[in-house]
């Protein structure tokens, strides 16, 4: 029985921002779990490797780019999903951007841009995704958070604010859809070590604080986050909605470590 309530045979997943750092990881680990995954995201090569890796699994997948700042391209995947698979049990928004800049000469576009792709992205798949979802009666939606949602980190006010936004619009949805089959919850990653991050974590005074405020003593490998989106994917979280479950190794327990 616990094996199987975990399981995901049979489901169908996509992800967006799903080729690589994090939404890379969840997409195998959703693939091992059983499901069939469809990584997408901007860049066709990115998507091309994914789906690679997601096949040599014995999984099943698409390879079709998308853009979450256009929703026209999330009703294409939408409808070759639909196409290919016959449903989508399971969406998880993992396209993000983030750029350091001090707040009080931050250019309008410059958190324009951040907010539409962080929280109007996720926004635009819940609706056209979720939609199928309500239709059938069953989903599940994971939406990627941020300790970001919760504290501020220096000179990212609209990563903050988009990500605040997220856990907000989590609950909001899990509030308005949950009666019918659709449950939404996120996950609030700590700090992880991703090729986009390594420098700035391994030779500079930021990455030294944020290990230094991380109890664990360590950054986060992206494959610890596969646990807790099986969770909230699967019918072991079938009760649970409108959450964002934190995976930070400590970093917002923590007061003084030492």
């Amino acid at each position: 029985m616990g094996s199987q309530l975990f399981s995901l045979e049979g489901k169908v997943a996509v992800i967006t921002g799903g080729t690589s750092g994090i939404g890379r990881a969840l997409s195998l680990g959703l693939a091992e779990a059983g499901a069939d995954v469809v990584a997408t995201a901007r860049r066709k090569q990115q998507v091309d490797e994914a789906a690679a890796a997601i096949e040599a699994l014995g999984r099943q997948t698409l390879r079709l780019a998308c853009d979450v700042c256009d929703r026209s391209s999330l009703e294409l995947l939408l409808a070759a999903a639909l196409e290919r698979f016959g449903k989508v049990d399971i969406l998880i928004n993992c396209a993000g951007r983030i750029k350091r800049t001090p707040t009080l000469t931050m250019p309008e576009e410059e958190w324009t841009a951040i907010l539409d792709t962080n929280l109007t992205g996720t926004l635009r798949a819940c609706q056209v995704f979720g939609r199928h979802m309500l239709e059938r009666g069953y989903g599940r939606i994971v939406n990627i958070a941020s300790l970001n949602s919760f504290v501020a980190l220096s000179e990212v006010a609209a990563y903050a604010a988009s990500k605040a936004g997220v856990a907000s619009l989590t609950r909001s949805l899990a509030v308005e859809w949950s009666k019918r089959g659709v449950t939404v919850n996120a996950i609030a990653p700590g700090v992880f070590r991703t090729e986009l991050n390594a420098d700035l974590l391994d030779s500079t005074q930021r990455g030294q604080e944020l290990l230094m405020r991380t109890p664990m003593g360590r950054f986060g490998k992206t494959e610890e986050l596969i646990g807790a989106a099986i969770y909230l994917a699967s019918d072991a979280a079938s009760f649970v909605t409108g959450q964002t479950l934190v995976v930070d190794g400590g970093f917002l327990a923590s007061g003084v470590n030492q």
